[in-house]
């Protein structure tokens, strides 16, 4: 059984939009959670187990998204030669860090002065999809092989700091840089890693060549994604390499469980990546025949990943703004001149995590008919150019 080269594969589909849907959660949180004014939902000695997995879970998202936008560039890649495809890849990578410094940011703060720029997930996969542009010049197994150095690699460079240097921050550091009169320059998304978990997408591209059996390729990622899994376990339990943040026993075996899942993401810890890729090739192995209204419901985010991503930011921010004017706290969350749970005057403003569920139910099934009016669209409109950019 072999598989057209024009056929898309649904699985990936249905992973990339698994993975958005969830992301959103994630966002909401952060805007709508009460909580998150006061402590990190990730620390043990404060958070809860619902809330803990409410944002362990949204770890898989960056991660996965990274992943099959490299596999996607694989696909790009057999209908292209090199110099097309690396063209392609350079202007979308353009592209997306343009949209982070503009549209994106305003998004996160409707604050036209921009004084909280930042190099997010958007910028890291724009950076991420320059470098790719220069590795798909490369043998397969050079690419593989940048690819795993880096991955397995990249926290042996934990110990190098630099003081106030943004172009270490940018390439492995992540830090907040003050300018004063109110100017912060975030760097979340430090891309070394990130680029390397893209070309490693890449190189996956090889199991779905139309020479692939199905049979054999589900067998490969299952067994892949189990060796991540295993990996993760070994090297986290070791706790002397693979994160900068080792974890410690607490008082309760749950508290020392979320310790031990709190890998480090800012920048990805080798354990990180090993924890949220390893059940990404599981999942893509196991899915390609799923088939139902759930899988129809998730695959039309995935199909329109990049509308779906500037559509929610806004919604979410815009229903913030209006529950902020019903509690009381006017119009604070307008215009926001920081992170927003960083922001003193907004304590006590929030509601309860399950308050934050319905509120990301209702936003997901907002954004759902646009994001499949705009999915039926692209279907019936390729030879527009330009849909490639969205």
């Amino acid at each position: 059984m072999t598989i057209s080269t024009n056929k898309r594969i649904g699985s990936i589909d249905l992973l990339k939009g698994l993975v958005m849907v969830i992301m959103a959660l994630d966002h909401v949180r952060d805007y709508f959670h009460k909580d998150a004014f006061y402590f990190d939902p990730s620390d043990p000695a404060f958070t809860t187990l619902p809330l803990f997995f409410t944002r362990w879970i949204t770890n898989f998202c960056a991660p996965a998204f990274s992943f099959l936008a490299g596999l996607s560039a694989f696909f790009v890649g057999r209908r292209k030669n090199k110099k097309e495809l690396s063209v392609f890849l350079a202007k979308r990578g353009l592209w997306l860090v343009i949209i982070e410094w503009t549209i994106v940011n305003f998004a996160w703060y409707f604050d036209l002065k921009f004084r909280t720029p930042g190099l997010l997930v958007i910028w890291a996969l724009g950076i991420s999809m320059l470098v790719l542009a220069l590795l798909v010049h490369l043998p397969y197994r050079a690419i593989l092989i940048f690819s795993l150095v880096l991955i397995f690699g990249h926290n042996l460079l934990d110990p190098v700091q630099f003081e106030n240097n943004m172009l270490w921050s940018a390439l492995h550091q992540a830090h907040i840089f003050e300018f004063g009169n109110g100017i912060k320059f975030y760097i979340d998304y430090p891309v070394i890693p990130w680029m390397a978990v893209m070309s490693l997408g890449y190189c996956f591209g090889r199991f779905y060549a139309p020479n692939v059996d199905p049979m054999r390729r589900r067998k490969t990622l299952n067994l892949l994604g189990l060796f991540s899994i295993l990996t993760f376990i070994i090297i986290r339990g070791i706790n002397q390499y693979g994160d900068p943040v080792h974890w410690k026993e607490y008082d309760t075996f749950i508290q020392t469980g979320m310790s031990f899942l709190a890998a480090t993401k800012y920048p990805p810890s080798l354990c990180y990546l090993l924890m949220t890729l390893g059940p990404a090739f599981i999942f893509l192995a196991n899915s390609e025949s799923w088939k139902g209204r759930m899988v129809s419901f998730f695959s039309v985010f995935g199909r329109v990943p990049f509308f779906y991503y500037i559509l929610h930011l806004y919604l979410i921010h815009v229903l913030a703004v209006i529950t902020g004017l019903l509690t009381g706290y006017g119009w604070k969350l307008l215009v926001l001149t920081d992170w927003v749970i960083m922001i003193p005057d907004l304590k006590g403003y929030g509601v309860n995590l399950w308050m934050v569920y319905l509120v990301w139910i209702f936003v997901i099934a907002i954004l759902y008919p646009f994001c499949k009016k705009f999915d039926n669209y692209k279907l019936n409109h390729k030879e527009k150019w330009w849909m490639s950019y969205l």
